[in-house]
């Protein structure tokens, strides 16, 4: 049985240092894929923008900057409150996001207590089909 844990919330897509705009996203996890969270952006475009990335890049951005390329991650503060800025790049563009910190930890606490760090890979079944594998 696999374990979806979802969150919709809004996030601001930056458009200049003082101007942004709101846009609703999913948040989504599942043990069947256990390094990945998966990001949904319903903008007014016909179809969604999906981005997945490594989960353990959320959650270190979550405290300090981390990724590079296509991805990257930093804590900051916008009206007082904690946020979560994601830069995306990708080559039909690039889009600044920021996300509402609290929000973003809550959702990560629960996919963590899905799939505890470290045992991701159980997850995936690898052991019990390499062992089906080698019994043939």
């Amino acid at each position: 049985m696999h374990i979806v844990v979802e969150r919709e919330l809004e996030v601001r897509l930056v458009l200049a240092p003082e101007r942004s705009i709101p846009v609703a996203a999913l948040l989504a996890y599942r043990s069947d894929d256990p390094y990945a969270v998966h990001i949904t952006f319903h903008t007014d475009s016909a179809s969604p923008v999906r981005w997945t990335f490594a989960r353990d890049l959320l959650i270190e951005g979550v405290f300090r900057a981390c990724g590079h390329g296509d991805v990257r991650v930093w804590p900051s503060k916008a009206d007082g409150h904690g946020v979560v800025l994601m830069a995306l790049a990708s080559p039909d563009g690039e889009a600044l996001l920021q996300a509402p910190t609290a929000q973003v930890s809550a959702w990560l606490e629960r996919t963590l207590r899905a799939v505890p760090p470290g045992s991701e890979g159980e997850q995936l079944g690898l052991d019990d089909g390499l062992a089906g594998l080698l019994a043939q």
